[in-house]
């Protein structure tokens, strides 16, 4: 068996401390294969935002693979929105939309943040087609026997949160992951967890969201997804701060 832990939406410069110590104390004792975070790992994009996201990850001492978030663009410099938009990870460039093979099952990144788009609100998601045609290719270089997963940060399709996504080119997005041999798709920004079947012309896709572990929260405490991988079969479960377990 394969577990993972998917975390989100960390947003370091609103982080709850008490949150991510509970996170990298889970992390410590029960040692998951590899933690995947799907975007937003900074609130603002600032330096030293980064600079904590990077020592709290690296203490985890896990293989991990991190999207980009909306939060993770620049927001305000333009100059470093539009030129430069990603220099501010370059430390964190080894984690970054980094494709992982583990036993039995592979994880490959997709890109939906833009420094803009022709609309007001540039944080929602939006799929080029550069982003998809980069994530088939990946793809299709995934082994036969594993169970496939795509990691991205917004929602392709919406799953019924509070908060929303409108991913331009989502749909599509996700019609092409799944006739390529997607089995399931990781995200983040809603700050609320879910975990949906959605049908599609070439059969149906898990949608898995996860939760914050900011301030930021919902309609869910702060949480994370244990993900399990056995037999190709997929079981998950929310992790909420406070629980028993």
């Amino acid at each position: 068996m394969t577990r993972l832990f998917h975390v989100s939406d960390i947003h370091f410069g609103a982080e709850d401390r008490v949150a991510l110590d509970w996170f990298a104390d889970r992390v410590a004792r029960e040692r998951p294969d590899a933690v995947i975070v799907t975007g937003d790992l900074t609130m603002r994009a600032r330096r030293e935002e980064f600079a904590a996201a990077q020592a709290w990850l690296e203490a985890l001492d896990r293989p991990i693979t991190v999207e980009v978030g909306n939060h993770d663009l620049p927001y305000f410099n333009p100059w470093a929105r539009f030129v430069t938009p990603y220099r501010r990870y370059q430390a964190l460039e080894r984690m970054i939309e980094r494709p992982l093979e583990l036993r039995g099952v592979s994880i490959v990144p997709l890109k939906t943040t833009a420094r803009a788009q022709l609309r007001l609100n540039w944080s929602k998601g939006y799929v080029s087609s550069r982003a998809i045609g980069r994530t088939l290719t990946q793809l299709a270089e995934t082994p036969d026997d594993h169970l496939v997963l795509v990691a991205c940060h917004h929602p392709l399709v919406e799953a019924g949160t509070r908060s929303t996504s409108h991913t331009r080119g989502g749909r599509a997005a996700l019609e092409a992951l799944a006739q390529a041999g997607a089995h399931g798709v990781l995200t983040g920004h809603v700050h609320d967890p879910f975990d949906i079947v959605h049908a599609t012309a070439a059969g149906p896709v898990r949608l898995i969201g996860a939760g914050t572990l900011s301030e930021r929260v919902r309609d869910t405490r702060p949480s994370f997804n244990e993900l399990h991988v056995a037999d190709g079969a997929l079981e998950t479960r929310v992790r909420e701060m406070g629980d028993a377990r």
